[in-house]
């Protein structure tokens, strides 16, 4: 088989089995139907940025909501364009080749070269992305979504540099060994070692996590919640025991709240934040398990991890079509003159920014649609479980919205654009109007 049919045979294959993937999981029920168009009334009924009959915030924490809405949105594609500016601003002042220089003078060990050229790099970019972290935090302290304190929050971006600086220096030596290698092929030769890579990083990612935050076992501290977490669990069949049932002191940084299924395999856990219990009562904290579970049942880790490589299979290839432009356009004014280069590794971040900032909205519905899939199961799995699903969903999205300051009725294109969630208005609305057990409706999930 010719090479040069290779992408286009494999993009088919992959076209395929995400066309399947998303017909299924985008089949709506009649219940499901008549749940999203109640959801989009409610929704194209309010003003933008307005409170809804089934999620509204107090005027003043409105004010709030539509500032930070207004500021994140403003920070978010700003963000976008500062990180493509930054690198072409690197790379034309030839900063990224006086990396590459340093750290080829400093020794000749491949493995010496490469770290010190990514600590640099790592060094650079973390200094012209350092205000904008900084009034990140600083948003999140002002508006009362975090409690940590700076000294704390420069630690955890200690701790995060230095897990990239290690991780991604593996990373970077085994692309350059095959860059030499297979210099034609290496974009799909790197996208082939990825994937036993991802599957790692998904298994140990629990195990990474207690850097941040300390967990404790959730049988010790609550033991009448996970008698609550084991009926959901029984139900959808997840063969997660209480032992693997833990509690996040999210408290001690943030304000904001949430529960998840981790890993997978030995290393698949539930976690529950403490925001979380002391925040909501006990059912509502089992309808956000029920949607966390959600995830874990209807197979959208794989799903997900299958959607992850097909977009990182296309976007290795633009990458190292887009390297070899570059290099013939722009290689002698920046310095580069070789995909093998230290200093190349620049240009295909900069190609993964462009691409990345294209692919966005893709990526985000695709989320969207599993996030609301999450919310159909979890409402099914707590029914006979609460004593009314609906309003506990309704109850349950407006503590989390409220906790979050979330914009009730947001801009449609910010939406599309940048949620991973629908926005919590849509969530409530739709929970609100979601009962597949009258008559004439039945249950996605759970069939009666």
């Amino acid at each position: 088989m010719s090479l040069r049919r290779l992408p286009m045979l494999l993009a088919a294959c992959i076209f395929i089995v995400l066309t399947a993937s998303l017909t299924g999981c985008a089949s709506e029920t009649t219940a499901e139907h008549a749940a999203n168009v109640y959801a989009a009334q409610e929704l194209a009924a309010a003003p933008p940025h307005g409170n809804l009959p089934d999620y509204s915030l107090s005027p003043a924490d409105l004010a709030k909501a539509r500032n930070l809405s207004t500021v994140y949105e403003t920070l978010h594609f700003g963000g976008r364009i500062w990180e493509i500016v930054s690198l072409l601003f690197l790379l034309s002042l030839g900063a990224i080749a006086w990396m590459r220089d340093t750290a080829v003078k400093v020794s000749t060990n491949r493995w010496a070269q490469g770290y010190l050229f990514l600590l640099l790099f790592l060094l650079a970019s973390a200094i012209l992305t350092l205000p904008l972290d900084l009034y990140g935090h600083h948003l999140s302290l002002r508006y009362g979504l975090s409690v940590q304190s700076w000294p704390s929050w420069f630690g955890d971006q200690a701790k995060s540099f230095a897990l990239t600086w290690l991780i991604g220096g593996l990373l970077l030596m085994l692309l350059f060994w095959i860059i030499r290698k297979l210099p034609r092929t290496w974009w799909f030769a790197f996208w082939c070692v990825s994937i036993p890579i991802v599957l790692f990083g998904i298994f140990v990612a629990p195990y990474i996590e207690p850097i941040f935050f300390n967990y404790e076992p959730l049988a010790k501290t609550n033991p009448a919640l996970v008698a609550q977490l084991e009926q959901v669990v029984e139900k959808g069949r997840m063969n997660i025991p209480p032992e693997r049932m833990f509690l996040m002191k999210a408290s001690a940084k943030l304000t904001t709240l949430n529960a998840d299924v981790e890993g997978f395999g030995a290393s698949k856990r539930v976690v529950v934040w403490d925001t979380t219990i002391t925040k909501m009562t006990p059912d509502e904290i089992v309808m956000v398990f029920g949607h966390e579970s959600g995830h874990y049942v209807l197979g959208h880790i794989g799903s997900t991890v299958v959607f992850t490589f097909a977009i990182l299979f296309v976007t290795l290839y633009l990458g190292f079509l887009f390297v070899r432009w570059a290099l013939t356009k722009f290689g002698v004014r920046w310095g580069i003159t070789s995909p093998n280069d230290w200093a190349a590794l620049a240009i295909l971040l900069l190609a993964f920014s462009l691409f990345g900032t294209l692919l966005e909205p893709l990526e985000n519905s695709y989320s969207r649609m599993h996030e609301h899939a999450a919310d159909v199961y979890g409402q099914e799995a707590v029914h006979g479980l609460v004593r009314d699903p609906q309003a506990t969903a309704v109850g349950a999205f407006n503590v989390l919205g409220k906790t979050s300051l979330a914009d009730p009725n947001p801009s449609p294109l910010y939406e599309f654009w940048t949620y991973t969630h629908p926005s919590i208005g849509r969530r409530a609305a739709f929970g609100n109007a979601y009962n597949p057990w009258i008559p004439g409706m039945e249950p996605k999930y759970f069939k009666k």
